[in-house]
């Protein structure tokens, strides 16, 4: 015998989409916990401009939750999805795993994509005397001296690192590497003449550019930048389909509703719409973006595509 829904049947079946609509309570109906990387880093920076500005939309408080960068992918795949503890993370999120084992996630099968939150770019610069006015040119003198140009980099993996693999591979090149613990020293040797090649952010490497100790020769955005205006993009000045960005973006554990992920989502569109949040991030280097689940979760698989075969190529691991 065929079932009849009454309307009390067909109203408690939709309650049941809906978070916190059997308890009588919407969501979100407490403070929200973004989990994120130590304080003081970039990702840190972004998390916090975007919990100030969804409290509003929300009607509850986001508390930003710093924790040491190696666990904090691990912290937030194994907490509740429930919408209450989320991850404010970038690149590092797809790409640690590809340059270290066990790391306790999986990027795609442990996240539920909300939305890529913001970008930045590096600079390619070189020091003054380096004999070379454009991409072009630099790339034709590093073929014509195999191994006397040098460039710096942080941290493996770091993004100013994975920049200059990435030209050293499809230049076809071969500078030498000099890894430094922070872009800080390396930025200083670089000014006194000790390095020659660079791809410090543009937050870093704007400031002596503009004091002419450091010479830009372009940006690694596949476009021009609004983060360095002025400067042609490396892809349309040298080195056609070059492009490495520091992409960020916000995620919610597996299994999160829908509703939950939906709701979230709107409430950063809607911030990176009205607006002033890219007066607080440009000065710091950072664009504000904003995306589809769908495409957070394409361009995090196209990267680490694409980043993952320059890494195993290269044979990077991280120290």
């Amino acid at each position: 015998m065929a079932k009849r829904w009454t309307a009390g049947m067909i109203v408690a079946g939709m309650l049941t989409l809906v978070p916190g609509a059997a308890t009588g309570q919407a969501y979100p109906a407490k403070a929200i916990r973004i989990v994120t990387a130590p304080a003081g880093a970039g990702n840190d920076f972004v998390a916090r401009v975007i919990a100030q500005g969804l409290t509003g939309g929300l009607g509850q408080q986001l508390v930003v939750d710093n924790r040491p960068a190696g666990i904090v992918g691990e912290l937030v795949a194994k907490s509740p999805p429930d919408g209450y503890t989320l991850l404010a993370l970038g690149s590092v999120l797809w790409l640690t795993p590809l340059l270290q084992d066990n790391v306790g996630y999986d990027p795609v099968r442990d996240f539920a994509p909300i939305s890529l939150t913001a970008r930045s770019v590096n600079l390619l610069v070189i020091h003054p005397s380096v004999p070379a006015g454009s991409v072009k040119q630099l790339i034709a003198l590093a073929r014509a001296r195999p191994g006397e140009l040098n460039y710096a980099t942080g941290a493996t993996g770091a993004s100013n690192h994975l920049a200059a693999e990435l030209f050293n591979s499809m230049a076809r090149i071969k500078m030498v590497r000099l890894a430094y613990k922070g872009s800080g020293p390396a930025i200083n040797d670089m000014i006194s003449g000790q390095v020659h090649v660079m791809f410090p952010t543009s937050a870093a490497g704007l400031p002596h550019v503009k004091t002419g100790r450091l010479k830009a020769l372009g940006v690694t955005s596949l476009q021009p930048s609004v983060l360095a205006p002025g400067l042609p993009a490396v892809a349309e000045s040298g080195l056609p389909g070059y492009e490495s960005l520091v992409l960020y973006g916000m995620f919610a554990p597996a299994k999160t509703p829908a509703p939950i992920i939906s709701r979230l989502h709107a409430e950063l569109v809607q911030f990176r719409q009205a607006g002033g949040a890219a007066d607080k991030l440009l000065p710091a280097g950072v664009e504000i973006v904003a995306s589809s689940p769908a495409e957070l979760a394409a361009t995090m698989k196209s990267e680490m595509t694409r980043i993952g075969k320059l890494i195993k190529d290269a044979n990077l691991r991280a120290q």
